[in-house]
């Protein structure tokens, strides 16, 4: 009628119920390590892209090398900037570059002749290139630090001819999401000059 328990299978019911608290902890343990893992991995790709985003921000640039306005009369109707690659950048395409010209007549944003909708080529707004020095042919891409590529910019399509002191600022920026700004001052005297460094 009665049933006794020895001490031996106590031990034993003891035994197999740590064994399972035991298996279950591992496999939780486990899991957790396989979602920590995946996390951090998720997460490193995540900030190596970002990184790399953040640098070609800083470094896919372009770099001044001159700036030379055209004088006709007592203005100057076209203004030439000559860019490079700036240091450590990529390829950098000038017609995927947009162009901000801030001057005594207003604010306009150009973009590149070839890429023009109707809206702009009717108010003018664009700019043109010219190469200046490209040993492989990849105009109108900077993809080397001796290439020398023109912006060319016809001031009297899109704004008024530049006077004598004349402000401007040209911001320059890139399909990365760099920025270049160049600043210049027409210089206070223009006659009989056909060209001025600006």
């Amino acid at each position: 009628m009665f049933e006794f328990i020895t001490d031996d299978e106590e031990r034993g019911q003891v035994g197999i119920g740590t064994l399972i608290v035991f298996i279950a902890m591992v496999l939780v343990a486990a899991i957790a390590a396989g979602v920590l893992i995946n996390t951090a991995g998720f997460l490193q790709s995540k900030s190596q892209e970002t990184g790399q985003q953040s640098s070609k921000q800083v470094s896919d640039r372009v770099q001044e090398v001159a700036t030379v306005g055209n004088v006709s009369g007592e203005a100057v109707d076209f203004v030439n900037v000559t860019v490079t690659q700036g240091a450590g950048a990529g390829e950098i395409d000038l017609q995927n570059t947009t162009v901000t010209w801030i001057g005594p007549s207003g604010t306009y944003q150009l973009v590149a002749a070839s890429d023009f909708d109707n809206t702009s080529a009717a108010n003018g707004e664009v700019f043109t290139y010219d190469v200046v020095k490209d040993s492989d042919g990849s105009a109108p891409v900077l993809n080397d630090n001796d290439d020398r590529l023109q912006y060319i910019f016809d001031v009297g399509n899109f704004a008024s001819d530049l006077n004598e002191g004349d402000e401007v600022t040209i911001k320059i920026n890139t399909m990365a999401g760099a920025t270049t700004e160049i600043r210049f001052t027409v210089p206070e005297s223009l006659g009989n000059k056909e060209a001025v460094e600006l």
